[in-house]
């Protein structure tokens, strides 16, 4: 469970970025965040500052899998503590790009996540880890990890149990939406089943679909 330090931000036309997740102790609260925009998001001390492109509703806590961390610290050949890839909650035995956008998940006693589509690497991104080319790196692995939005507001802390409420009757899986979104246009036509994905998105990929 990893929240935000601002510090400064020289990859992008923002004075601060809140990429730099570190793990915390104790309690946190989740609630839904307000409107895009604000800079809000759902753990409790934590925001934001590129709010045209971060934060709201639909991007209230990011996941990454602690395994796909471990795949990328051979890869890379260094250190990724959790948190370091900006995610809200690192995760164990949880197939996050694997989870279908509007799978539901149980995070703790009473949090409830729902899942709205994957993360789309930035110029900040990959800055903070200071590798030119990352950004396609990322990209060719399709390990995008997920965004989530908050269905039932609660308190979490290290180390709580997450378990999958629901799953949708598609097959349409973070990995797949962000292959659709970021390499392989031919996709596209698969999300539209999709209906939790976020508005916007899927008003680009009918305009997309449509215009072809």
């Amino acid at each position: 469970m990893n929240v935000g330090v601002p510090r400064p931000n020289p990859w992008k036309d923002t004075r601060l970025t809140g990429i730099d997740k570190r793990p915390v102790d104790g309690t946190v609260m989740v609630t839904a965040p307000g409107a895009k925009g604000t800079g809000s998001v759902g753990l409790a001390g934590d925001r934001v500052y590129d709010v045209k492109h971060h934060g709201g509703p639909d991007q209230a806590v990011y996941a990454y899998a602690r395994e796909d961390l471990d795949m990328w610290e051979a890869e890379l050949g260094m250190a990724l503590p959790s948190g370091v890839f900006g995610e809200n909650l690192t995760t164990t035995g949880v197939d996050v790009n694997g989870a279908l956008i509007g799978e539901r998940w149980r995070v703790g006693p009473t949090v409830i996540l729902e899942v709205a589509g994957p993360r789309i690497p930035c110029s900040t991104f990959q800055g903070w880890l200071e590798r030119s080319g990352w950004i396609k790196q990322f990209t060719e692995a399709v390990r995008p990890g997920a965004y989530l939005r908050v269905i039932e507001a609660g308190e979490i802390h290290p180390g709580v149990s997450v378990e999958i409420l629901h799953r949708p009757q598609h097959e349409v899986t973070v990995a797949h939406t962000f292959r659709a979104l970021t390499r392989e246009a031919d996709l596209l036509p698969d999300l539209l089943v999709a209906e939790a994905l976020p508005r916007d998105v899927l008003k680009t990929v009918r305009k997309r679909v449509e215009g072809r």
